[in-house]
């Protein structure tokens, strides 16, 4: 969709909120155009990002970050090439510090289990920036209603114990792994 399509879609809905995001949003040719123009017309914009372009300004009224743990780099044999790139490239501790000094955000992780937790641990203390524990949400991983309830307990405990927020994937329970969702 062009740009103009893409804004003629959003006034078409009363929605104060928008949410920018798919694959990484801030690669987009067009991105800081779109949140200006979000912005212009009220919308509280949120941009789901990995954290691994610099926000430059953009308009962005919460940054919701999901820094990709190793739990995110796939096979070379699955990936090929790829996964050398996506595991050199996932983090980028000085961009997501650049957010975090900048907006008001939430990091939110993607987590398969408890052995997450020492990684998450390492990254925040990376950022160099106080993270407060109400910032961090754990989101289960999975595709699957089924999968994603075998981790909820365990990430509900740890959410307990490290005074993080717990965060479902309610895309998944209501329309299953679709694409659009």
């Amino acid at each position: 969709m062009s740009l103009e399509q893409i804004l003629a879609k959003v006034v078409e809905y009363s929605a104060s909120h928008c949410v920018i995001t798919g694959g990484e949003p801030m690669v987009a040719k067009e991105i800081h155009k779109l949140a200006s123009e979000l912005k212009q017309r009220g919308k509280h914009i949120t941009i789901e990002t990995a954290g691994t372009v610099l926000p430059e300004k953009i308009p962005c009224d919460l940054a919701s970050l999901s820094p990709k743990l190793s739990n995110s780099t796939p096979s070379e044999e699955r990936a090929g090439p790829w996964a050398a790139r996506h595991e050199k490239t996932r983090l980028q501790h000085a961009v997501i510090r650049e957010w975090v000094n900048q907006y008001s955000y939430q990091l939110k992780f993607v987590v398969t289990g408890e052995t997450d937790l020492g990684e998450i641990k390492e990254l925040l203390g990376a950022i160099e920036s106080p993270i407060p524990p109400d910032k961090v949400l754990l989101m289960p991983e999975g595709t699957d209603a089924h999968t994603i309830r075998g981790r909820d307990d365990t990430l509900m405990e740890i959410c307990k114990q490290e005074g993080y927020r717990y965060c479902n994937r309610l895309h998944i329970e209501l329309f299953g792994n679709t694409r659009g969702t």
